[in-house]
């Protein structure tokens, strides 16, 4: 696995890339499908990659470990013998999904035991078994073990916070590189630069993960209750110092508009639920702005749903029916939401990636931010 920066942007700092793995090539910059129990949402494997167009999903450490667990993954031949996809996979620690159980969970040096969410049994997660976890489902990116503060907390506590995390990196990165892959594949370890909304902190992070020089880096700890402006410095402040041959991943973000602004900013990678979840509440993201399918005002609207998109969703579909099959709780409008919110995803980095190539993208991405923020 390896990553070829290919051009990046007059007066910008935003990249375009290729990451090679043994699933594929991924073109960057790119946004990664949340498939968080083994599946997107809704959304058949076959629309994943034929109508959506992605290259790479993402799994969720937590989930898959609960259900359906890892002695039927690895039965399975790993995930995607399971799912059924083909291409590159991505999974997260789990530590944001442990972090958020609240009093049901507790932290200590060896790592965080917690009640399952499903039928209250207890689990501990430890920097060690997480990376086993990762290796059975079958990623072929694999994330460290971190503890994801919330954007509001205070310094003594983000401090503490990322130490914990540097002394698990450390746990993480013994353990993996003294396991075996699994499947007859390449899996790779990023590291997570943590530390809140202090440039101290964050600096501190980073520097300390660039000297590792893993196969790629990435970024939590953002769009986790902070400003947006927080976000955007300390993206900033931590791309300035991660490697610029490394593919960068900002997890769990975030609006098209968030996206763009990160990419602008250096940043290759993208995941978060938003396109499926605000898809089956009816919230729509178009190349004109963003629409509440159930309005009445959609109601006779017999044009398409994006007439500026190529996803066959968008096209043979128009506002009137999607309103009408969100009005009667139909589960087709929710597919239809989903993929429309994916492919828009899909065709949005895809779109940058061509600015980024022809120099354009400041001018363009300006545009697209107007755009995208009109509530029509």
């Amino acid at each position: 696995m390896h990553f070829e920066l290919q051009h990046t942007a007059d007066n910008t700092k935003a990249r375009a890339g290729k990451l090679f793995t043994d699933h594929g090539v991924i073109e960057t910059p790119i946004f990664m499908p949340v498939g968080t129990v083994g599946s997107v949402k809704g959304v058949h494997m076959r629309e994943v990659k034929e109508d959506i167009k992605a290259q790479i999903i993402l799994g969720n450490t937590y989930h898959l470990y609960l259900r359906p667990g890892t002695e039927i993954l690895e039965q399975a031949g790993g995930l995607h013998k399971f799912n059924s996809w083909d291409g590159p996979i991505l999974t997260d620690s789990g530590g944001f999904q442990v972090f958020s159980l609240g009093d049901i969970r507790k932290i200590d040096e060896e790592g965080v035991m917690f009640q399952s969410h499903i039928d209250g049994s207890r689990h501990k997660f430890t920097p060690e078994n997480v990376m086993d976890t990762q290796r059975s489902i079958g990623a072929d990116i694999i994330m460290a073990f971190d503890e994801c503060t919330p954007g509001d907390a205070e310094y003594k506590y983000a401090k503490k916070s990322l130490e914990l995390t540097e002394r698990w990196l450390d746990r993480c990165i013994d353990r993996f590189d003294n396991t075996p892959a699994k499947y007859g594949y390449e899996q790779a370890l990023f590291p997570i630069v943590q530390g809140c909304v202090y440039p101290d902190l964050r600096k501190r992070a980073a520097e300390h993960i660039a000297s590792l020089d893993r196969t790629g880096n990435a970024i939590g700890g953002l769009a986790v209750g902070e400003p947006e402006q927080d976000m955007y410095a300390m993206v900033e402040l931590v791309n300035e110092i991660l490697p610029q041959n490394k593919p960068r991943y900002l997890m769990g973000v975030g609006t098209p508009i968030n996206i763009l602004e990160n990419i602008d900013r250096g940043v290759d990678m993208f995941d978060c639920v938003m396109p499926t979840r605000n898809g089956r509440n009816g919230m729509l993201f178009t190349s004109q702005g963003i629409i509440n399918i159930k309005n009445k005002k959609w109601d006779r609207d017999f044009s398409p749903i994006d007439p500026e998109s190529d996803c066959y969703v968008d096209l043979h579909y128009s506002k009137a029916y999607l309103r009408h099959l969100m009005k009667a709780n139909e589960m087709l409008g929710a597919q239809i939401a989903s993929i429309h919110n994916l492919a828009f995803y899909l065709r949005l980095v895809k779109e940058a990636r061509q600015h980024i190539l022809n120099d354009t993208f400041k001018y363009w991405k300006e545009e697209m931010v107007t755009k995208l923020g009109r509530r029509l």
